[in-house]
Parts: structure tokens; sequence; C-alpha cells
């Protein structure tokens, strides 16, 4: 018996792996197919859905204030890049460090409350930062911040060529889902697993539940920011869209679609949201509705998400995906 789950699990690691690098070869070769551009877009608001999940997914809190900090890295980041000269690396990680320190500030206040309390008051607080944005200097208001130079990465890449700044936004995604990986995975990812399913018990059994909180809400900030810092180079502009409630509310449906708490579930989400905002921008169908009627048909039908209910799936239970989701 023992010899045949050995077996059972080795067969599901080598199929698992072959999944991988079937994806990996896919990112490579993607963009001698696919416009770049789309795809960066793509897999900057599919980091953003991932850094959300962690909060939402395997701590349990709904945050609609998200676009905070994918915005405000955005701003952070072209500004410093434009103004001040910074090379491309650290303009990203000044955006990275600034979400966090928002996430800080905002989590503090926020995580006093719970369910749609907590909720309410994350919104508050962004759409403080939004007015914030709309009336700063640093910003420039409805305008934003245009025309920021992408640069060259680490002194060496040039990253006005497509493919070089593509390969560097697959490469930070890959480094990001890496993060959530090991970060959900790791003993403090299985404490906030337990404070979602039971945080009276968790307080009962010793746990500074606040704490943990409050550090998944600066991870998951960080990430979103790292997305926000991204966007603003591929796309080499930050605006007031990018701090919105809009903006909020399509990385929760992003989520939603995929499926939360799943780690590949949110890629998935983005994909459709982002290939459905490109590909109908241009045919006069409005965009918003068509997404509503794939969001309805989605909480029907698949109720999980799309990658949970493969989890949940036989596909999904002969692949052990439903007990590493």
């Amino acid at each position: 018996m023992s010899s045949k789950s050995s077996t059972l699990a080795a067969s599901r690691s080598s199929i698992k792996l072959a999944l991988g690098l079937l994806a990996l070869a896919f990112l490579l070769a993607a963009p001698f197919f696919v416009y770049p551009i789309f795809l960066m877009k793509l897999l900057c608001f599919a980091l953003f859905a991932c850094a959300f999940n962690v909060l939402l997914g395997y701590t349990g809190l709904l945050s609609f204030g998200h676009a905070t900090f994918f915005g405000a890295a955005a701003y952070f980041t072209a500004y410093v890049v434009k103004e001040w000269g910074f090379p491309p690396e650290l303009g990203i990680l000044t955006g990275v460090v600034g979400a966090a320190f928002l996430g800080l500030i905002m989590g503090l206040l926020a995580i006093r409350r719970q369910g749609i309390y907590f909720a309410m008051i994350t919104l508050a607080l962004s759409q403080m930062f939004f007015f914030f944005c709309l009336q700063a200097e640093f910003t420039q208001g409805e305008d934003g911040i245009q025309s920021v130079p992408r640069g060259h990465l680490l002194g060496m890449i040039d990253l006005n060529q497509p493919l070089a700044m593509y390969y560097t936004v697959a490469g930070i995604f890959l480094l990001g889902l890496l993060f959530i990986w090991r970060f959900v995975h790791s003993p403090f990812g299985m404490i906030l697993k337990s404070i979602r399913e039971n945080e009276t018990r968790a307080l009962s059994l010793g746990y500074a539940v606040a704490r943990y909180k409050l550090g998944a809400f600066v991870f998951s900030a960080a990430l979103a920011g790292l997305a926000g810092g991204m966007k603003a180079l591929v796309f080499q502009f930050a605006t007031l869209t990018d701090v919105s409630w809009q903006m909020s509310g399509e990385v929760i449906l992003m989520t939603l679609l995929g499926g939360i708490g799943t780690m590949l579930g949110p890629v998935f989400g983005a994909g459709i949201i982002v290939a459905l905002g490109n590909y109908l921008a241009t045919t006069g169908f409005p965009v918003t509705i068509i997404t509503g009627v794939v969001f309805m048909v989605c909480v029907l039908v698949f109720r999980r998400g799309i990658v949970g209910e493969i989890n949940a799936s036989w596909i999904g239970r002969k692949l052990g995906f439903n007990q590493h989701s």
C-alpha cells in the first residue's frame, strides 16, 4: 500500500512538473505570437490579483481599497524614474516600499474591525487617498504622470525594446508568484489559513491574530505595489484610474472568477477580464455589461471559480490539486 501511494505521488509530481514546464515554455514563446503590450498588461494585473488573493483567499479579509497600493506604487515609480532619474529597478523598489508603508498605515486602522466593517474602512481610506492624488502636485492631477522613461535595467538591458521589457515583466511576475507560494506554504501562511477558518480558535490557541492579519495586509500591499510599479513602466504613465475604486472592484472580480484561495485562479481571472477589455474595446459592445454577464455565468456555473472547480473535479482530485490549491 505504501509503495502504491509513493508511486501515485511520484506520478502526480511528474504531471505537475510537466504542466509547469509547459506553462513556462508558453510564457517564453508568447511574445512571438501575441502582442507583447497585451501580455505585459495581463501579467501586471495577474500579479495584482494574486497579491489581493493572499488577503482574501488565504486570510479571509475582503479589501475594497487595494487599488491604493497598486496606484500609489505606479505614481511613486513613475515620479522617481522621471523626475529623479532613478533606474527602473530602484523605481520599482520605491513603489514597493511606498505601497508597503501605506499598507502598514491602512492595516493598522482597518484590522481593528471585521467583515463588512473592515471592507468599508479600506474603501473609505482608499477614497481619501484618491482625492489626495487628485490634489497633490507631484501626481499632476487629472493629467497624471506621462512619458515615463523605461531606462536600462541594471544599466545594461534597454527596456525600450519590447522583448526586453516583456521578459523583465515575466521574470518579475514569476518571482512574485514564487514569493506568494512560499508565503502561503510557510508556517505563517498556515496560521493565516487557520485564522480564515476559525479566528476564535486561533485566538484561543494563543496566536496574535491582529499581528498576523497586519503582516498579511502589508505583504499583499507590497506585492500589489510591485504590480503597479511594473505597470507604470510598461505603459509609461500613472493616472487616477490606477487608484480609483473601480480598479479595486476589477481585482476582486478577477480573483472571484479564477477562484479564491488558489494559486493560479487569479491569473486565469485576470486573463479573462484583460482579454475582454482588450478585444471588446473596439467593437462597440459595452465592456462592463459583457464582463457582468460573464461574472454571473461563472458564479452560477463555477461557484468556486474556474480553477477552484477544476481543483474540486475528478481531474483535480486525481492530480492532488485540491490538496495544494
